[in-house]
């Protein structure tokens, strides 16, 4: 009787997970809550890193939509990596990017506004499940970062 119990209650939380990773694969994405512009509490070279995400601030000597280009074109360069939300012509860009494994999003916002003749770009990056990415969206935005910055 135990066995079988043990058995039943196996098999319970066997279903329970894969409910779970096929909810996080196939949830819809809100664009609405998504697609909004980021936080504006991060500086230059100073972001704002919390266990969810982060907020991320850059200024160029270029115009809004050609650094908005280049961060388009990184950011679809990445696996996994699509947009959900917005364009270059509306100067803010909202990306989902998927993990390798279990398919997790995490959601990338790049907005680029006119400051001076350049451009300041800030980037909220943020996952939608759990309570840490454990990194993974601060790692793919100084990647994005390092790379815009020696394409100009």
């Amino acid at each position: 009787m135990i066995g079988k119990f043990a058995m039943n209650t196996l098999w319970m939380l066997l279903m329970i997970v894969i409910s779970g990773l096929i909810y996080v694969r196939t949830a819809p994405h809100d664009s609405t809550a998504l697609h909004v512009p980021p936080p504006m509490d991060a500086a230059p070279d100073g972001p704002v890193i919390k266990a969810s995400g982060g907020v991320f601030v850059q200024v160029y000597d270029v115009p809004p939509a050609d650094i908005l280009e280049t961060f388009n074109t990184v950011a679809l360069a990445t696996k996994r990596t699509r947009i959900l939300a917005g364009s270059i012509n509306e100067g803010m860009i909202t990306y989902v990017t998927r993990s390798r494994i279990l398919g997790f999003p995490d959601y990338t916002t790049v907005q680029a506004v006119a400051e001076g003749q350049g451009s300041r770009v800030t980037i909220y990056a943020r996952l939608r499940f759990g309570q840490s990415d454990f990194g993974v969206n601060s790692t793919r935005v100084r990647g994005w970062l390092g790379i815009v910055k020696a394409l100009n």
